[in-house]
């Protein structure tokens, strides 16, 4: 025995003894700091096509097109943006289409839109996708917009004082949650995986279009300004209350 615990203790590692020297190589990094030539020769062909890429014009608003709490008009637009091409994708028709403001980053501006706009606009790589829900789902998504007075792209209906939906109207038909009936929705796939906490989206399996949010948008801006028309959005009464 006492053979093997010598052999045993022999074989053991003994603890770690470190030998490098560590030397402090940090540099504070600020706008103080100047620019590298040799760095910056590489990057500035670079910038200068990607700067002439984001103001590249592609329509123009005669108004801002701003997000507000409430029914809002550039959520409006972006939900109708989305029911549109989604229907061209996917060749059907598409009942409703989902934009909560905090899935908009930034207003489309008066005047110019830029390609730069539409980024600021949709800074994120969401795809569109669409999702069939039961009717019991597309009633939570309205409980979800009457106390905050969210509009719904296909949709009308009325805010009671205590935050419910009433007199629920896709398109023209008077909503039944208890109606055996599948509903489509064009929505972004961040809000379709429960963004935003619409937390009852994230059982129904997307549908996907594989096309970017930010080139829906686009595209749409572009295709009105090769018709000769402004970029518009309003709040035009969705909700009433």
């Amino acid at each position: 025995m006492l053979v093997l615990l010598l052999a045993a203790t022999a074989c053991q590692r003994g603890g770690y003894q470190p030998k490098a020297q560590l030397t402090d190589t940090a540099h504070l990094v600020g706008a103080e700091q100047p620019a590298d030539p040799q760095v910056e020769a590489v990057v500035a062909p670079y910038r200068l096509k990607v700067k002439q890429q984001m103001d590249e014009v592609i329509g123009r608003a005669p108004v801002a097109i701003r997000k507000n709490p409430g029914e809002s008009p550039l959520a409006n637009f972006a939900g109708d943006v989305q029911r549109e091409r989604a229907a061209r994708e996917l060749g059907q028709p598409i009942d409703l289409g989902v934009m909560t403001n905090g899935g908009l980053r930034a207003e489309l501006p008066a005047g110019n839109i830029t390609i730069g706009s539409v980024f600021e606009l949709m800074p994120f790589e969401n795809e569109l996708v669409v999702l069939d829900a039961p009717a019991s789902v597309v009633q939570q998504l309205f409980n979800y917009a009457a106390p905050i007075h969210m509009a719904i792209s296909g949709a009308t209906y009325t805010a009671t004082p205590e935050g419910k939906p009433v007199d629920i109207r896709i398109g023209k038909e008077l909503f039944d949650p208890e109606k055996d009936r599948t509903y489509t929705i064009a929505i972004s796939d961040y809000l379709a995986g429960g963004g935003d906490k619409l937390e009852f989206f994230r059982p129904l399996a997307p549908r996907h279009t594989n096309v970017l949010l930010r080139t829906v948008f686009q595209d749409h801006i572009r295709q009105l300004t090769k018709e000769g028309r402004p970029v518009e959005a309003q709040a035009e009464g969705r909700v009433k209350f």
